[in-house]
């Protein structure tokens, strides 16, 4: 079932609902969704979990292997970007969730949450440019482990971020955008992609996208999930 011309075209009249070109880039998050200082708030116990995981990171999946449609831009350039997922399409992705019960409770706390994942880049690799799928989810960074030496920035549109440890940051990921990456350390930020605050009618098609989403495509994801958590398991 190809949903894409469907996407499409929702997402080019969410485009419009949020000012078109003129639309924002980053976003206020005690105005947009305050519900994601929890997380900020969560840090320390999310930073302690994201530790446990990393103990086996030389297993952890690239982001290509758990979602081949990524590959453009997790593929092709030197290193690894790997991911952890704790949510996708809107469901716990277990076990992984499970072995991260404190953040994962604080995910599920957020009110339409999409997905959820760590996302860890390997010294040195950055992401080519590119524009997120969708317009009807807003990306939130958390930053978890920076670099300090030449720590890695993100250009979304028009605007430069420098990620921080504690510091999180919310955008329209259907910007183009990429990361600049040239530090010698990880660079590890939880990801959460929550459904775009709109006017009623848009909100009641973008729930229906979503599930939509989470029949055709999130259950592959989940499960090539739930594979590399078995495969880690292992070592």
């Amino acid at each position: 079932m190809n949903t894409k011309p469907i996407q499409d075209a929702v997402s080019n009249w969410f485009k419009r609902t949020a000012g078109g070109p003129e639309r924002p880039v980053m976003f206020d998050i005690d105005q947009t969704y305050p519900a994601l200082r929890r997380l900020d708030n969560g840090y320390s116990d999310i930073r302690a979990e994201l530790e446990e995981v990393l103990k086996n990171r030389d297993v952890l999946p690239a982001y290509h292997d758990l979602d081949p449609d990524q590959a453009d831009i997790s593929n092709v350039t030197p290193k690894e970007w790997k991911i952890y997922y704790l949510w996708a399409m809107g469901e716990r992705a277990e076990p992984n969730a499970s072995k991260c019960p404190k953040t994962a409770a604080l995910v599920g706390s957020i009110p339409n949450v999409f997905q959820a994942f760590f996302s860890i880049l390997e010294p040195g690799k950055s992401i080519p440019e590119h524009e997120g799928p969708y317009c009807g989810y807003l990306r939130y960074h958390l930053g978890l482990i920076v670099p300090p030496d030449s720590p890695p920035r993100i250009r979304v549109h028009d605007q430069w971020y420098t990620w921080q440890e504690q510091q999180s940051v919310l955008f329209d990921d259907s910007w183009n955008h990429e990361v600049t990456n040239t530090s010698t350390g990880e660079r590890i930020v939880l990801i959460v992609d929550v459904l775009r605050p709109m006017p009623l009618p848009q909100t009641i098609v973008n729930h229906g996208v979503a599930r939509v989403a989470r029949y055709v495509y999130g259950r592959k994801v989940l499960k090539r999930a739930a594979d590399g958590a078995a495969a880690t398991a292992t070592h």
